[in-house]
């Protein structure tokens, strides 16, 4: 069963009721507890590094989803601030990251783009057409809502880039650590077939 991770923020609601009409088995974990069972995580993230770092960690689910993730290896798809979450660190606070995904979120320079945040339908140019861009072919648009942007330390660790102003990284795969910064969950047709896609991995 896929798990959306319930700890405050994000869009919880839009994800079940979008695997709901994909017919595939989705629940809400928010405890340790309410995550026995998982085979997949989902790791919404909404607002600030620092709040959503705090807000997991005084969750209690810490230690379940490093076990899972780390150890069990179980597939997780991180989300927005969620993905920002899955590096060491961020200009936009003082906390660390999870450290899933080596690397640091930077803000984007404010003499290259337009305007702040980058909000709105976006190209993603995937790296690898397998995973969970499986059967995208080229291009495809998301919606994006942020302000930050992930740097990987590792090349092999880019799953996909936009541009904006200059292109950036916007998804990131680490074995079995998955992090997107638009939201598919807003995205139509595209979110719905990237969703599906990490059902299958």
């Amino acid at each position: 069963m896929i798990k959306v991770i319930n700890y405050g923020l994000g869009n919880i609601l839009s994800f079940i009721n979008l695997y709901k009409r994909l017919n595939i088995e989705c629940g809400v974990a928010t405890s340790s507890r309410e995550l026995e069972g998982a085979t997949r995580i989902i790791l919404p993230g909404v607002g600030s590094f620092d709040h959503a770092m705090d807000s997991l960690n005084q969750s209690g689910m810490r230690p379940a989803l490093d076990e899972l993730i780390l150890e069990k290896k179980l597939p997780v798809l991180g989300i927005c601030v969620g993905m920002q979450m899955l590096a060491g660190s961020s200009d936009e606070g003082q906390r660390p990251g999870l450290g899933w995904v080596p690397g640091s979120v930077r803000k984007f320079d404010l003499e290259r783009v337009k305007q702040l945040p980058h909000m709105g339908w976006n190209d993603v140019d995937p790296v690898d057409a397998e995973g969970l861009f499986k059967g995208f072919g080229g291009s495809s648009k998301f919606y994006f809502l942020h302000s930050y942007y992930y740097e990987c330390e590792q090349q092999a660790h880019v799953l996909a880039t936009a541009n904006y102003g200059a292109d950036f990284t916007c998804a990131v795969k680490n074995n079995n650590v998955h992090g997107v910064q638009f939201h598919p969950e807003k995205s139509h047709q595209y979110g719905m077939s990237l969703l599906k896609n990490f059902s299958e991995l």
